[in-house]
């Protein structure tokens, strides 16, 4: 249930409390946009991480037969108080800050990855084996059942990111609605990178990529530059990603929060082991923008890396006293 301090009418919430959680929605949707960095410790670092979570597992599918009451002042009232009941205003109005963020920064990310790869790449090396290794430090593999779930984890990411790795991929609409229902694992687990597991499925480039494209075939439809038809495509793919994502709020949001209560050890080791395995792919991607090895092709790689892991230390310094 929605705490009665969270619990406003919009109408009765000043601006500028809309305003700060629009800006939390931004810090968090260039979080959930780089491999390496949780979505959701920039939640828990900003305060709202509990009323997500709470909003998101209220969300009921039943208020929709209340749809059917518009027609009438007492049936628009009773869904507008539905929705504040269950805290909906306060997930779109983040919602619309985490997109906002994740439009600007993929564009930011995708030019990187298309001028230079390999120092990306080396950057998310950084990010994924500073996080790891952070998260690591709270794990304890005492038990055989934490040690089937790290070694599983561990190889399942080592052979998937062998796959992926240099591979143009498969980018289907069902592949593409799946990578979106498990990337919204970052909003839903502090540590853990939803836009990392893009990577380790091969999507991370595309999406952002596609994205790109669409945003910025949407302006030139806008300006009158380019038909609306021009945009069936992209248009498509992020369409399905989105639906991916919901679906994913409803049931991977379920289902972690229910593996986290019973088997907490063995579902942080899984998911970090992931982490440590899908390091074979930056390394892959490394070496294969690489042509020849010398100390002024290799020094801007380690640099990234410093860069990457850097980002992630200091992070964890200043939310060492979280809980996750």
């Amino acid at each position: 249930m929605i705490d009665d301090s969270q619990r406003h009418a919009v109408g009765d919430t000043p601006l500028y409390s809309w305003l700060s959680v629009y800006l939390k929605g931004i810090a968090m949707g260039m979080a959930d946009s780089i491999p390496g960095v949780s979505g959701g410790t920039i939640a828990f670092i900003t305060g709202i991480y509990e009323r997500l979570i709470t909003a998101i597992t209220n969300l009921d599918p039943n208020a929709l037969a209340l749809l059917g009451g518009l027609g009438s002042s007492s049936g628009r009232r009773r869904l507008y108080e539905r929705l504040v009941e269950m805290d909906v205003p306060f997930l779109v109005v983040l919602g619309t800050g985490i997109v906002t963020a994740v439009v600007a920064m993929s564009r930011v990310v995708y030019g990187a990855l298309q001028q230079a790869p390999g120092a990306t790449f080396a950057f998310f090396f950084g990010l994924i084996a500073a996080s790891a290794i952070v998260l690591y430090d709270q794990l304890s593999l005492s038990t055989p059942g934490r040690i089937v779930a790290a070694v599983a984890g561990f190889a399942l990411a080592f052979l998937v990111s062998g796959v992926t790795a240099g591979a143009d991929g498969i980018h289907t609409l069902p592949i593409v609605f799946v990578s979106g229902a498990i990337a919204i694992v970052a909003m839903i687990l502090p540590g853990v990178s939803g836009a990392f597991f893009l990577v380790l499925l091969g999507q991370y480039e595309y999406l952002t990529g596609t994205l790109t494209a669409f945003v910025d075939g949407a302006i030139a439809v806008l300006l009158g530059d380019r038909s609306i038809a021009s945009l069936l495509d992209p248009a498509t793919t992020v369409v399905t990603f989105v639906g991916g994502a919901v679906i994913g709020v409803v049931t991977v949001a379920h289902a972690i929060r229910w593996a986290l209560n019973h088997y907490r050890a063995a579902t942080l080791s899984f998911l970090v082991s992931l982490m440590v395995g899908a390091l074979r792919l930056p390394v892959i991607e490394m070496r294969a923008n690489v042509e020849t090895f010398s100390l002024a092709s290799v020094s801007p790689l380690a640099l990234a890396v410093l860069a990457g892991g850097g980002a992630v230390l200091v992070l964890d310094h200043y939310t060492d006293d979280l809980s996750y």
